[in-house]
């Protein structure tokens, strides 16, 4: 065998390796159920919702999400204290076991939209980007319902 051949061959090798590498983290996690509330005239904050399931070999993070209908997009979880609903910003995301699901629901762990660039109607649809720690980014639709 030539060297050009061994050359070729061991490149041949390198790109499949990536290809499968590339493949499998694509696969890291499954989101599926996406959803933002439609807004009432005048309001520039929505929140987002979905389900995240995570390989079972292979655990993963959302770390953050973005769309181009709003300025700001964070991580938020609602939770009782005492008598009160209170909110906060999740910084370090949400982790997502290997082989769990999470879902982003109402009254728990939501995206919440901020300075929204113009109203989201029901029956429309927007993207939504969501960063994660090993399965890099995933773009999925999400419907617009109405609250």
């Amino acid at each position: 065998m030539s060297n050009e051949s061994k050359v070729m061959r061991q490149l041949q090798i390198i790109v499949g390796v990536l290809a499968m590498a590339a493949g499998s983290a694509a696969l890291a996690v499954d989101v599926s159920s996406a959803w933002v509330r439609a807004t009432p005239p005048g309001s520039s904050v929505s929140a987002g919702f979905l389900t995240i399931s995570a390989d079972p070999e292979q655990p993963d993070r959302l770390l953050g999400a973005k769309t181009v209908v709003a300025s700001v997009t964070e991580i938020h979880e609602s939770r009782m204290d005492g008598e009160m609903m209170r909110m906060r910003r999740l910084a370090d995301g949400v982790a997502v076991a290997a082989g769990e699901t999470v879902i982003l629901k109402p009254g728990g762990i939501h995206l919440m939209l901020l300075q929204l660039q113009q109203p989201l109607v029901a029956g429309e649809g927007i993207e939504l980007e969501l960063q994660f720690e090993r399965a890099g980014t995933v773009r999925v639709e999400a419907e617009v319902r109405a609250p």
